[in-house]
């Protein structure tokens, strides 16, 4: 029995390899193919999210349900966006009810995740043509509910390339790649602190051009002050983490900062060529298109990123039966993410003025991005902290 059980388990397996995308594509076999068809699956409902704010309002007028806007054109853009944004995010929450806690590949809820694309396709353009026709007060309420699911996926994605930063230090400082990796841990670190210093005084330049610019000197000062302090951090005796991770923390708090200025309204005397900010060219245009592949990618990687949330580690080696990624978990971050791009795209604000083909700009987006910049700060300072306050801690008790 036993014997026959693992001769199907390898023919499995041999067909897996063998068989051709397209075929694995109908049988729903490849779970690592899939993610890609959900990943642009959320692509599309980026794109159309933002074709409804920027060229749909004609339509939108029309609608009886949006009467509660009273015609006002950025209420209508907002409302939009925030329905295709629902819709989005009742897809992929109910792939995350369908799919949380599969783990092995020969399970139904498996093959749902890989498979069944006509079916869920289908889905997917009911749940995206729902929200449309419903009331806006509904519509304000996921709104307000879309600001805290927003907030989630920043939560998780820094946990996610925190953790990302911490398994690379822990790989080129481990026994076995501690003496060929040193060299090229100088160096990563090195290239990582020269990068931040050109981006913290290309900031200057750029959004300090008069000292009558007392928040943008704020901000990008006290980055510096912080990268400061998570170097110094790091290198204290008793915490001893290496300058590799706090250089690319740097790198990412400094990315961070420079999107929250960024996100300021155009316009202003604090950013040079202000003038040429409100106008939409070549330039915006691939800004916008990269800013909506980023964000894509973000989404993507994060995703498949599980491991880093286990509060339990599981010493069991992973059999060749297990599911890749945590399916849950991956259209959980998906979900999240369709109420991230929605304020992105709204500028966190239901009734904010967005020009067309930009994304997350308004004073509530820089704002944002600061708060997320500084908490990012404190989760990294507390990795580091915490290991050295329970050591002295378990030290008073055992003493005592």
């Amino acid at each position: 029995m036993e014997t026959s059980s693992g001769g199907s388990s390898d023919e499995g397996r041999r067909i897996f390899k063998v068989d051709t995308w397209c075929s694995q594509f109908r049988n729903g076999s490849n779970p690592w193919m899939a993610r890609y068809i959900y990943a642009l699956m959320f692509l599309i409902a980026n794109l159309l999210a933002w074709a409804v704010r920027d060229y749909g309002r004609g339509a939108l007028t029309e609608m009886e349900r949006l009467k509660g806007c009273h015609g006002a054109r950025d209420c209508l853009g907002a409302e939009g966006v925030l329905r295709v944004s629902l819709g989005c995010f009742i897809f992929y929450f109910t792939m995350f009810l369908s799919t949380t806690g599969t783990s092995k590949m020969r399970e139904r809820r498996s093959t749902w995740h890989s498979g069944w694309w006509s079916a869920k396709i289908i889905l997917w353009i009911a749940f995206t043509i729902i929200p449309f026709v419903l009331p806006a007060t509904v519509i304000r309420l996921y709104g307000d509910v879309a600001h805290f699911g927003a907030g989630v996926f920043l939560l998780i994605q820094l946990v996610s390339v925190i953790s990302f930063i911490t398994w690379l230090n822990d790989c080129c400082q481990s026994d076995k790649a501690a003496d060929r990796c040193q060299i090229h841990i100088m160096l990563l670190a090195t290239m990582a602190y020269v990068i931040c210093l050109v981006g913290i005084i290309s900031m200057y330049i750029w959004y300090v051009p008069q000292p009558t610019c007392l928040l943008n000197i704020f901000f990008i000062t006290w980055t510096l002050v912080l990268l400061q302090l998570m170097t110094s951090v790091s290198l204290h005796p008793k915490v001893n983490a290496g300058i590799l991770t706090p250089g690319l923390m740097g790198l990412y708090i400094v990315f961070i900062c420079w999107c929250a200025i960024r996100s300021e309204p155009g316009g202003g005397k604090c950013i040079r060529n202000a003038e040429t900010s409100t106008k939409t060219d070549w330039l915006t245009i691939i800004s916008f298109i990269v800013a909506v592949l980023a964000m894509v990618i973000a989404t993507f990687s994060t995703g498949i990123d599980s491991k880093c949330f286990q509060f339990r580690k599981d010493d069991n080696q992973d059999e060749e039966d297990d599911v890749p990624y945590g399916y849950g978990f991956f259209h959980l971050v998906f979900a999240t993410g369709a109420m991230y791009f929605a304020m992105l795209l709204i500028g966190w604000n239901t009734h904010h003025p967005i020009r067309k083909w930009t994304i997350d700009v308004g004073w509530t987006s820089t704002w944002v991005r600061i708060v997320n910049e500084w908490l990012a700060v404190c989760v990294y300072l507390w990795m580091l902290v915490a290991p050295v306050i329970w050591k002295n801690r378990q030290m008073v008790v055992g003493a005592v």
